[in-house]
């Protein structure tokens, strides 16, 4: 899909705006995030716009993802960090702030005091049946 001219992330692929780039080739970038969670967090993006990764061409999902271990290797090896997180928010209700697709690498170090979300205790009768709900749609 073509940029869009009103997508900061377009505008960034573009060269338009500034941004502390680490990689780039035709098809991917990342760059660090001016509001990082973690030293290091990056931000890995297709350089064609889609809104999320549910829209995002297959080629450029494959190569986003290859492109994500790359960078997440080497942002490890920069920081010392013990480890990292490949986050992806999908949908506003999911906290995608900027709508094209994009993953973050967040880098956790030990004691960084950083909480993934709570967990749910599901019967496994519950969980039979959402699995059940869920094949419906393959």
């Amino acid at each position: 899909m073509p940029a869009l001219p009103d997508c900061i992330f377009c505008k960034i692929a573009a060269g338009e705006i500034p941004a502390d780039v680490i990689f780039q080739d035709d098809r991917v970038m990342a760059f660090l995030d001016i509001r990082p969670v973690s030293k290091g967090h990056t931000l890995v993006i297709p350089k064609n716009h889609s809104a999320s990764m549910m829209e995002a061409d297959d080629d450029d999902l494959a190569s986003l993802a290859t492109h994500a271990k790359r960078v997440a290797h080497a942002v490890m090896r920069a920081t010392g960090a013990a480890g990292f997180n490949l986050h992806v928010n999908t949908g506003a209700e999911a906290g995608q702030v900027v709508m094209h697709t994009h993953f973050h690498i967040i880098p956790r170090y030990s004691g960084d005091g950083l909480k993934l979300w709570p967990h749910l205790e599901i019967e496994p009768k519950t969980r039979a049946q959402m699995a059940e709900e869920i094949k419906k749609f393959f």
